[in-house]
């Protein structure tokens, strides 16, 4: 039960971080910005509370810039499986991109979290 309660914290902060980085994509478009701005402003706010919660609240871990380039290298990583999940439904199942983005999901967050609790906040 208590990894359970642990993994809906880390899903929390990833939906926490998804509407920062929505809501700053969309205040920036209103403010004037270009599109790429607007994404890469986003992306990066989100980024960073999503790094924040799971160092303070997921996982209650002292700050360190090792453990930033730790948790910056398992972005990399969960974005090439999405890329890979959209590769496979797009081009060889035929069934599109968004099929491959959903099915990417829950793969990327236990992906995240197990690597998160093992190697980046451990």
């Amino acid at each position: 039960m208590a990894r359970l309660r642990h993994f809906s914290v880390f899903v929390g902060g990833g939906l926490l971080s998804a509407v920062v980085d929505i809501g700053t994509l969309k205040a920036l478009l209103v403010a004037g910005c270009a599109a790429p701005l607007a994404v890469a402003g986003g992306f990066m706010t989100g980024l960073m509370v999503n790094y924040l919660f799971h160092q303070n609240l997921t996982f209650k871990s002292t700050p360190s810039l090792w453990k930033m380039c730790r948790f910056l290298i398992v972005v990399g990583i969960n974005y090439l499986v999405t890329m890979a999940c959209i590769y496979v439904s797009d081009s060889l199942m035929g069934l599109g991109v968004i099929w491959g983005k959903i099915f990417s999901l829950p793969l990327v967050a236990v992906n995240g979290f197990l690597l998160s609790k093992y190697w980046v906040f451990k």
